[in-house]
């Protein structure tokens, strides 16, 4: 029986951060995933200075190691209406980065320090003398969910897998282009473009990064999201702004938008952070920073519980978690809807507004830049 005071169950960013976070507290830590890194992943993949700052990367360092392409503005549109263009300064200021997932998450499990045990998912889980014991094999004092949306930890505290509401899907395709294909594509590295769906339920994106061409749309109501994809993806074909000539597989993947959701976020000994918490923002769809802060958050109430993992004493994380990312749904005493024409006709507005498409969508809806970042966690060792 392998033992470790930590088992986290997910390789991400959110295990990974939180796996660094506790590198210095004297405690035993250990990541299971059932894939071997480096591995795909799906997502657009960009990530903001203030994700870097919090993770202490360099950019210049990591550029060394895979893809970092520098953001310096963006192309908005509601679908079948002419973009807006939003750019940051006359040289081209630098507001987020692009990476591959793989690359960018196999970078973070490398240097995090943990024991990894990659390739083996979590099969059985059961309690044996107040610990935790995975697979007859892995033994451990405290388990943390950090495996996305489908974790089995979270089952563990209530969640029903498969089965709940309010669930954001998304496909997309990344590859490298061909250098004809390169040479076609009219979108910029720098400008990633941003399609949002008439309804207002979902949006589209391309974005180029180097050599590699981002493609997906992602939608609250994903009853129909092969067709709304293959709709968007003729309509970009039709104007030229994409290659014809695509993959033909569009990868899938699922997310609970924060404040959408309601699982459970702590139990005796149990603890879950990033997709398997539901902790995507809710405009833009993001999961990396919420994966990272959250990551942060828990290592500063592991830390504090000094080996007593009982709910109570892991209960702190809830506080902060509000704080950092507000209320949920469910915690909200007033909420009044729109109705959809209303939003619908007030967006058809909006999204012609140099201003609106600045100041809200970009700065505030996908960049965050009215939130600084977290501050890297320091832990010192057990007494």
């Amino acid at each position: 029986m392998q033992h470790s005071n930590v088992l986290i169950v997910g390789g991400g960013p959110a295990g990974s951060s939180l796996a660094r976070a506790l590198r210095n507290s004297g405690l035993t830590v250990r990541i299971l995933d059932k894939q071997q890194f480096p591995r795909d992943k799906t997502c657009a993949g960009w990530v903001t200075p203030e994700v870097m700052n919090s993770l202490e990367i360099d950019p210049d360092q990591y550029a060394r190691f895979g893809v970092l392409q520098p953001i310096s503005g963006f192309r908005i549109a509601l679908m079948n209406q002419p973009p807006v263009f939003t750019r940051y300064g006359e040289g081209g200021a630098v507001v987020s980065y692009g990476v591959r997932r793989c690359e960018f998450d196999h970078y973070l499990l490398q240097r995090c320090g943990a024991e990894l045990s990659t390739g083996v998912s979590m099969e059985s889980v059961r309690r044996q003398d107040e610990h935790w014991v995975v697979n007859d094999v892995f033994r451990a004092d405290l388990l943390v969910g950090a495996g996305g949306h489908f974790c089995p930890v979270a089952r563990l505290l209530g969640a029903k897998l498969g089965h709940e509401e309010q669930v954001v899907a998304a496909k997309e395709v990344e590859f490298e282009m061909s250098a004809e294909q390169r040479e076609r594509c009219p979108v910029r590295p720098e400008i990633p473009e941003l399609y949002f769906c008439e309804d207002l339920k979902g949006y589209g994106w391309v974005f180029r990064k180097g050599n590699f061409l981002n493609i997906g749309l992602g939608r609250e109501d994903n009853k129909h999201l092969s067709d709304h994809l293959a709709r968007f993806i003729e309509t970009l074909q039709r104007q030229g702004r994409i290659p014809t000539d695509l993959p033909k597989r569009f990868k899938g993947h699922a997310y609970i938008l924060y404040g959408h959701g309601s699982r459970k976020m702590v139990g005796d000994q149990l603890l879950l952070i990033g997709d398997a918490l539901g902790l995507a923002y809710v405009q833009s769809g993001e999961g990396i920073r919420p994966a990272v802060e959250s990551a942060m958050l828990a290592a500063e109430v592991i830390g504090a519980a000094k080996g007593d993992y009982r709910e109570a004493m892991l209960k702190d994380y809830e506080g902060k978690i509000l704080q950092r990312f507000g209320k949920r749904d469910k915690d909200r005493v007033l909420q009044v809807p729109i109705p959809p024409a209303v939003k619908q006709y007030a967006a058809k507005v909006l999204m012609r507004s140099e201003w609106f498409t600045r100041n809200v969508i970009a700065d505030r809806w996908f960049l965050h830049r009215h939130q600084s970042s977290l501050s890297p966690v320091a832990l010192g060792a057990r007494a």
